[in-house]
């Protein structure tokens, strides 16, 4: 069967005549904000508060954008007899997203939940110097965090809800036993 000379320029003129007659689904970008999906990955915020300076989350990015200073401090004993302690004070936590890739081993290495997705999304630098962003700029993030989903039926709640410590098992009573 022979083709008939011209058969795709036309093809391609039907589809470009059916498309002018549909309204443009284009959104103005600054003027119309977009309606994100609930969990969408936009920066890392910090819950200041969790972090431990474990250093896990440096260690483990693959591209060395997490930059965290710290030093030690000794509290006293609290008891009498005791002995004292040092502990890890955060002085500086800092990510530069000109080189973050944005794949999220930190949130998921992070043992005291002080990482979290932010669905934030407008954070355009001057200079690419200017993408590093501080402690204060990502705690600042924290709150436009969603709350975490809701669960299912019969589960454990939350660590966001719970306060991050271990979850409690339920203890059967008289009441739940079957009969």
């Amino acid at each position: 069967m022979s083709k008939i000379p011209g058969s795709g320029l036309a093809k391609g003129l039907a589809v470009t005549l059916r498309s002018m007659g549909r309204r443009s689904v284009t959104q103005e970008y600054p003027h119309q904000r977009p309606e994100l999906p609930p969990r969408s990955r936009g920066v890392i915020a910090l819950l200041e508060e969790n972090c431990t300076v474990c250093m896990l989350c440096a260690r483990e990015c693959p591209d060395w954008c997490i930059y965290i200073d710290s030093h030690k401090e000794t509290q006293a004993p609290t008891t009498e007899g005791g002995r004292a302690r040092t502990r890890n004070v955060l002085d500086r936590f800092a990510i530069d997203y000109a080189l973050c890739m944005y794949c999220g081993i930190c949130i998921d290495v992070c043992p005291f939940d002080a990482l979290f997705w932010s669905p934030e999304f407008e954070y355009a630098a001057h200079g690419i110097g200017d993408l590093t962003h501080e402690r204060d700029r990502l705690r600042d993030w924290m709150w436009t965090v969603p709350a975490p989903p809701a669960a299912e039926l019969n589960a454990e709640p939350a660590k966001e809800l719970g306060g991050g410590g271990p979850a409690r098992r339920r203890t059967t009573t008289d009441e739940d036993e079957p009969q």
